[in-house]
């Protein structure tokens, strides 16, 4: 075991310098990750004391500081800055989190009603939708989309409000808008076959399918696609289509004896060699791998 960790933590000097070379690479300051580490290490301080480092899957923290240091201080980029456009993003991809994972008080702390920031005003946003203030956040919302019109991820989050408030009617327009400007976002595309699905109309069905489609050729171990694609070929009345994609579904979340029920029946509706006919017949005759026996 002790070998064992040993490699383990040789591993992981290995990645920090990994990471250290891509981060030189692409012309990057690693003072970000070195400041990481140090919290980390503030973090672990009184945790890692009293145990014994050769019984660690991971350096000592003031051990790997030490040689991030060593590290970092050669890197000709380490005063460099990150460009205005990569922390825009940086501080969107934040905001996002803390709008959809934090509470309101902390999206308040946060993010107080004097920030008036992009990232602030996206987080408020979300904030609102997640505590079910309809008006509100599709104000804000709209708001933000009249500073960025193009932004697909603003028209994403308007559609995701009307959709999950039961109007998904009204969401297709903003969704579509959302493809058209992100058309290689398979989540995207997920959200608006669902809702497709969701406005129960049959002559949308079609679209529905090809988005769904496309979508799972995307995120094939997203299980939520296959599940509305499952719905989509229901609506159409496509039952061994809907049997087949409900198997998939199963398959991905690791139900394979609910995933070989479903399979088995679409090969009975599906025509003999099509591809959703072979690959049904590679569900039934998958073998999930089995754990290692423990000794006795």
């Amino acid at each position: 075991m002790r070998s064992l960790l040993a490699y383990q933590r040789s591993e992981e000097q290995a990645a920090d310098r990994m990471a250290v070379t891509y981060l030189e690479k692409t012309g990057q300051s690693p003072r970000g990750m070195l400041d990481t580490f140090r919290r980390f290490s503030q973090d672990a301080m009184f945790k890692t004391s009293s145990i014994d480092p050769y019984l660690l899957s991971h350096p000592l923290p003031q051990e790997r500081i030490a040689n991030m240091e060593a590290l970092a201080n050669k890197s000709p980029f380490l005063a460099r800055k990150d460009p205005p456009g990569l922390q825009a993003r940086h501080d969107m991809m934040r905001a996002k989190l803390f709008g959809f994972a934090g509470n309101a008080a902390e999206v308040g702390r946060r993010y107080p009603l004097s920030d008036t920031s992009l990232p602030a005003r996206y987080a408020r946003a979300i904030s609102a939708y997640q505590n079910k203030r309809l008006p509100d956040a599709l104000s804000q919302i709209d708001a933000l989309l009249a500073e960025q019109p193009a932004n697909p991820w603003f028209w994403e989050l308007k559609g995701q409000v009307l959709l999950e408030f039961g109007r998904p009617q009204e969401a297709l327009a903003p969704l579509r808008r959302a493809v058209s400007l992100a058309p290689s976002a398979g989540l995207i595309r997920i959200m608006l076959g669902q809702a497709l699905v969701a406005t129960g109309n049959k002559a949308l069905a079609a679209e529905a399918i090809r988005e769904l489609s496309n979508a799972t050729q995307r995120e094939a171990e997203w299980p939520d696609g296959w599940r509305h694609l499952a719905q989509a070929y229901a609506l159409k009345g496509d039952i061994g289509m809907a049997e087949y994609a409900s198997a998939q579904a199963y398959f991905v979340v690791g139900d394979f004896r609910m995933a070989v029920t479903q399979a088995t029946r679409a090969k009975e509706k599906l025509p003999p060699g099509s591809p959703s006919y072979l690959k049904s017949e590679d569900i039934i005759n998958h073998r999930p791998a089995r754990p290692p026996m423990s000794d006795p």
